[in-house]
């Protein structure tokens, strides 16, 4: 996509609190012509520019009835998320979290991406840095943040052949519900959001939105991981491996 917002289309899942509330009104900030913002629950309109969407990602038919009311899309984000404490013992705790965390921006990508084909458009899948170093106090989360890595990872050469790009979001410790009980230092969602976008309008491949994570996002973009990632790319998008 173009490098700016402005006048563009945006759709947020999970965009009623934390990461997901932030990314409207930083979209918002920069220019969006409309914002599309997916909860599960009704959500209150703040801005003539936003367009509330009933939205459970785990639910094809309300996935299929948004991509009817949204039409035209610019960026998809997929915000939406789940995590819970557990210790892999259960195969249904593992379960819920693919459900969202993997199968959400699977089903949503696939059913946006006509509008998003149309418009030579970007997704963003909003990941966690839990998706490359396991966090195992929540562990069914992080394998299902790593299988959505890979899912991001698959999915870039296969959408470059269409014209939309295709950026993973690698989070650190952000001030949010989710991470409330982590006694590590946090940046505000409004960070967050800010660096996502950023990121998007930069054109990264993976996007660290934590000064923390500074050093990891220097070593993974020049590492090779990475490289080899490029390489096996150019098997479906030559263009890629230069990137």
């Amino acid at each position: 996509m173009n490098t700016t917002l402005t006048g563009k289309s945006v759709l947020v899942t999970g965009a009623n609190r934390g990461i997901g509330q932030a990314l409207v009104a930083e979209a918002l900030q920069r220019g969006a012509k409309r914002v599309y913002a997916g909860t599960r629950q009704p959500m209150a309109r703040t801005d003539e520019r936003v367009t509330p969407l009933a939205l459970d990602i785990t639910d094809r038919s309300d996935i299929h009835a948004a991509a009817e009311i949204v039409g035209t899309l610019d960026l998809l984000i997929n915000n939406a998320g789940v995590g819970l404490h557990d210790d892999l013992n259960e195969r249904a705790a593992l379960e819920a979290h693919l459900a969202v965390n993997l199968f959400g921006p699977y089903d949503m990508t696939q059913a946006f991406l006509p509008a998003l084909t149309s418009r030579r458009g970007a997704v963003v899948n909003v990941l966690s840095i839990a998706a490359l170093a396991a966090l195992p106090i929540i562990p069914s989360y992080s394998v299902s943040k790593a299988a959505a890595f890979s899912l991001s990872q698959n999915l870039r050469p296969l959408l470059a052949s269409r014209g939309v790009s295709m950026h993973a979001v690698l989070v650190g410790p952000t001030d949010t519900e989710m991470s409330r009980g982590f006694d590590v230092p946090k940046v505000s969602a409004e960070y967050a959001a800010a660096a996502i976008l950023d990121g998007v309008e930069a054109g990264h491949d993976e996007i660290f939105p934590h000064p923390m994570l500074d050093a990891v996002a220097l070593s993974w973009s020049l590492g090779e991981i990475k490289s080899l990632e490029r390489q096996f790319a150019s098997f479906v998008a030559p263009a890629l491996v230069a990137s």
